[in-house]
């Protein structure tokens, strides 16, 4: 990079410390993961989903391996893109797949906009017309873009503080309705309809949406403090502070609800766990922390996404068009991503969303252990089979994940097949158009034919 793209977009080296990236990090984690997808894993699974979420995170542990390590030998803010390139050079795989993390995200934060407007519509009596849960969300999210566009510091400030507040509300959700529930036993005697394999996979792979904020981490890599140590060390407080609260959570709804509640209430089944156990006042402490947990969320990851597309256009791999809008191509990205998010908030419901979000996440992970396994890991010196096992997890997840949804809402998995040969066919064209990446071509193949 020289001086000058340097200009482009102005990262602020060594602006976060570690306790400050842990909470970006379970900020966007514990955010959707555990207010929306509870319910709709024990949808899938039945009373086995606290077992999902521990399986998410057995995955998630191996998938984490190839990010650190890639992390600690190339540092860099923009995450994700950098590290496929540095395994797949200019050419389509990069774009795809950074492109589908980019989706992924942008996905994640409609997701929890939408998980923001159900639970907030709880301290109202639900949402009988069905049209405040998108208008809220939409609401929200044009809320953080104001609050990104004011800068890194603030966002880090905002972030950090909704993040105590959250951890600590969701521990005393999680302790309370575990010490007043009569007993705490997960009923495991009847799985339902759900008890086949595929279910428990397809349950499994929600689980990892509720994990997969790790990946912010990595995005703001050089701006961490020190990051060859910290950003493998954030990654690793993250998903451990997660998996506890997760089966906290997990174990405290299944106290507290009959498994045909947890599914009937799932876009708010936290809230309605706290009924029971607490009362009004229970819900409206449930309530008030989903709303700062998805609020902070939002905020943290349409600053980490926003900044992921601004490094693919900078890197010539996405096609660029200002619109006539001033100032640096990173509040250009930041106006995309919001629209996108706003878009899919009003007009796709939370299961929808949630299932296009994982079949993009799970498809871009398995690439980035591919290229550590092909390309880069003598470079990073990684070993084998932790990436190999990676991708074996990856595919049963989302196999299962397929196949459940085949089965009950094929309509969203067209969506997501479409979308990818949309988005594989035009960045083609626009790569072979594109000067920089036919002369990179070239490069390339001379490079790793030394490899």
């Amino acid at each position: 990079m020289n001086r000058e793209e340097d200009r482009t977009t102005r990262y602020q080296e060594g602006s976060l410390t570690l306790p400050g990236t842990v909470m970006l990090g379970t900020g966007v984690m514990i955010g959707a993961g555990i207010f929306a997808l509870t319910g709709q894993m024990a949808q899938m699974t039945g009373v086995l989903f606290p077992l999902a979420f521990l399986a998410a995170a057995v995955i998630v542990s191996f998938s984490a391996y190839s990010y650190i390590k890639i992390s600690n030998a190339y540092p860099s803010a923009g995450g994700i893109g950098m590290y496929l390139h540095k395994a797949y050079g200019n050419r389509l795989p990069t774009a795809f797949n950074a492109l589908l993390m980019y989706f992924s995200m942008v996905i994640a934060q409609s997701f929890l906009a939408r998980t923001f407007g159900s639970y907030t519509m709880q301290l109202f009596g639900g949402d009988e017309s069905g049209r405040m849960v998108p208008i809220l969300g939409v609401a929200l999210i044009l809320v953080a873009f104001v609050i990104n566009l004011l800068g890194n510091r603030m966002i880090q400030g905002v972030a950090s503080f909704i993040g105590i507040l959250k951890i600590g509300g969701i521990l005393i959700f999680g302790l309370v309705g575990i010490w007043i529930a009569d007993s705490v036993s997960v009923d495991f005697s009847e799985p339902g309809e759900a008890g086949a394999l595929g279910n428990f996979l397809g349950a499994t792979a929600l689980g990892i949406l509720a994990f997969k904020g790790f990946t912010t981490i990595t995005n703001s890599g050089s701006e961490v403090i020190d990051p060859k140590r910290n950003v493998g060390r954030a990654i690793v407080i993250s998903i451990a502070a997660c998996v506890v609260i997760y089966t906290l959570v997990g174990f405290a709804v299944a106290s507290n609800l009959s498994l045909a509640e947890i599914i009937e209430t799932q876009d708010y089944s936290l809230a309605a766990a706290a009924r029971p156990a607490l009362g009004d006042y229970g819900v409206w402490f449930t309530v008030a922390i989903a709303m700062m947990a998805t609020a902070g969320g939002i905020l943290a990851s349409v600053f980490a996404v926003s900044r992921m597309l601004a490094m693919l256009t900078e890197m010539k791999l996405v096609p660029h068009r200002h619109f006539g809008m001033p100032g640096s191509i990173q509040k250009h990205t930041l106006v995309y991503t919001v629209v996108l998010g706003l878009i899919l908030t009003a007009f796709f419901d939370l299961s929808r969303i949630a299932a296009l979000g994982i079949v993009f996440y799970l498809i871009m992970d398995i690439a980035i252990h591919w290229g550590v396994l092909r390309y880069l890991r003598k470079d990073i010196k990684a070993n084998t089979w932790v990436p190999t096992t990676a991708i074996l997890l990856d595919l049963l997840a989302l196999g299962g994940f397929v196949w459940v949804k085949l089965n009950t809402d094929p309509f969203v998995i067209g969506v997501a097949v479409v979308t990818m040969i949309v988005l594989a066919v035009s960045e083609q064209i626009f790569l072979k158009r594109s000067p920089e990446s036919a002369q990179a071509k070239q490069e390339e193949s001379h490079a790793h034919r030394h490899h």
